[in-house]
Parts: C-alpha cells; structure tokens; sequence
C-alpha cells in the first residue's frame, strides 16, 4: 500500500458554493478511483478564490456598518478549510458510500509554522481583499497596520507576505490518522501561517504557497510521493510557441535550468514546479508528479503527466 500527498488547486473547485458542491463529485470519484487501487491519500487543497469571497465578504460588510467587524486573514483560512473541506469530505463519503467501500473521511484545520525572519515579511507582494481609494487604504492601513500598494492602476489593495513552511503543528494528528486508514484533508489553502514565540502558537497574516505546503506536508507524513494536480495533462516548455514540447520526465536538475530560462508562470506552473523539486531533494529516491486530476491514476503510471526525479 502506498501512501501519497494529494495538491488539488482552489481554481479547480469553483467559484461559489453551489459551483464547488458540483465540482467536487468528479473530484472525489477520480480520488477514490484512486484510492480503490490501495492508496492512502492525503488530500491538499487550495484556496484562493475561497478566502478572497470569505475576505470580500466581511470587508464589504465593515463598508456597511463598522459595528461588522473585519476579519483578518488567517480566520478568513481557517473558515476557508473547513467550508472546502466540509464539501470535499461530504462528496467522498457519498462516493465511498455509493461503491459501499467502508472507509472514513475528515478535514482537520491545520495550522503551518512560518518563520518570522522570513525574507518575504519585509516585502509583502499578495494582493488581498477589494480595491480602494488611496484615501481609505491608507486610512485602513494605519488603523489596522497593514501594508498597502497601488495595484497596476486599478486602485489600491492590501498586500500580505507569502513566506515558505517550515512545520505543521498537527503534523502527529494527521500521521495518526493516516495510520488508522482514514482519509485525511489537511493544510487548505497551505495552512492557517502561525509564528512560534515560546511555547505559543500566533496567527499572522500571510498566505502560504499549497504546493510547498504539501511537499512539506509530504516530508513530515514520510509519503512515498507527492502528486500535484492541476489544469494541464503534463508539464509545458516553450508554451504556446511553435516548439512548445510536453514533458514526461525531468530531473531535478533540468527542471532548475527550464527555471533559469523562465519557462514557467510565477503563481501558476512554477510553484508547482519548485514544490516538487524541493520534495525530491528532501527525500532521496522518492519522486513527485505534476499532473491531471481525471488522469491520476495514468500519471502515477506514467501514461500521462511529468514525473520529477533525482
């Protein structure tokens, strides 16, 4: 039996709640087509159109009345994990029903330890929440010490850094699950980012990468792989240009030096890219996989999607 790290992207999963409810019956057949095969799973997702709605929401409704209180971001991740886990959870328990396959189903609220030296809290670049008026971003920024940018030329956003995971707090939780066979969703979104000061645990505003979460996540779990699904059958270079090739394997290496050459999107292949290579090197004779999720058994197969090695 095997035991993989599962990334599923929040732009995979809809926009709102009645679109993702729908989505995420095909999410969970394809999951448990997989799981059927004798892999534990664990499932990682995304969540960025998710907190961006939650984050809108409480923002848009401070507008109306200031008795509507803000809500900083790693509440606005913490509901995110357990809304899109509560569907994800709920539509693989029908689906294990439905095959009567006797097996559990939860989502944990998980929280990532960040480091607060990190080089991206002195340069916070992630746009959240709604456009303003300079007037009232920096208002709000003194109000609420926030960062706040000009947001190419459409107004002005809050920003928040995006620093790399270092540990998961309920990193012995989630072994134990797994252990006992359940089918585990942890880390949404990368995680609710907390700094330690001592012995105690704080939230941050921040949001943590999901693919590096589950290659972190991966490491700490000892997962035989980490597979990272996305909207493409495999990996891309020289994308849409006449050359444009599909690659079925890469080192880690050759995946370094299409880097260098910048063949992927920054906040969309690249991550994806960086997040294997890092679970590779953490984990000598281990491989990770890019690939699509209605093809996930074919990927591990190697009939679809890029594998990454050593």
């Amino acid at each position: 039996m095997a035991k993989f790290v599962v990334a599923i992207g929040g732009n995979a999963l809809g926009n709102s709640p009645n679109e993702q409810k729908e989505i995420v019956k095909k999410t969970a057949k394809n999951l448990v087509d997989f799981i059927i095969k004798g892999n534990e799973i664990i499932i990682v997702h995304g969540n960025g159109p998710q907190v961006g709605m939650i984050n809108n929401g409480f923002s848009e409704a401070h507008k109306v009345s200031d008795k509507n209180p803000i809500v900083d971001f790693p509440e606005c991740g913490a509901m995110s994990q357990g809304y899109i886990g509560y569907h994800l959870q709920q539509a693989i328990i029908n689906e294990l029903n439905n095959r009567k396959i006797n097996k559990s189903v939860v989502s944990i609220v998980t929280q990532t330890v960040v480091d607060k030296k990190d080089n991206a809290f002195n340069n916070p670049t992630k746009p959240i929440g709604s456009f303003m008026e300079e007037t009232e971003a920096k208002k709000l920024a003194k109000v609420n010490n926030w960062d706040v940018k000009e947001d190419a030329g459409r107004g002005w956003r809050r920003v928040i850094a995006s620093p790399k995971p270092i540990d998961i707090v309920e990193k012995e939780i989630i072994n134990m699950l797994i252990n006992n066979g359940v089918i585990t969703i942890s880390t949404g979104g990368g995680g609710v980012p907390v700094i330690k000061k001592g012995t105690l645990y704080h939230g941050v505003a921040a949001v943590i990468d999901k693919d590096f979460a589950a290659a972190k996540i991966a490491t700490l779990v000892n997962a035989d792989g980490l597979i990272i699904l996305t909207a493409v059958d495999r990996v891309l270079i020289n994308y849409q240009k006449n050359n444009e090739k599909a690659i079925e394997k890469m080192t880690i290496s050759e995946a370094k030096k299409y880097i260098s050459e910048n063949q992927f999107a920054p906040g969309s292949m690249l991550p994806k890219v960086e997040a294997t290579i890092k679970f590779v090197e953490d984990n000598k004779n281990k491989q990770a996989y890019i690939g699509s999720l209605e093809m996930v058994e074919k990927v591990l197969n190697g009939q679809s999607g890029t594998k990454i090695i050593s």
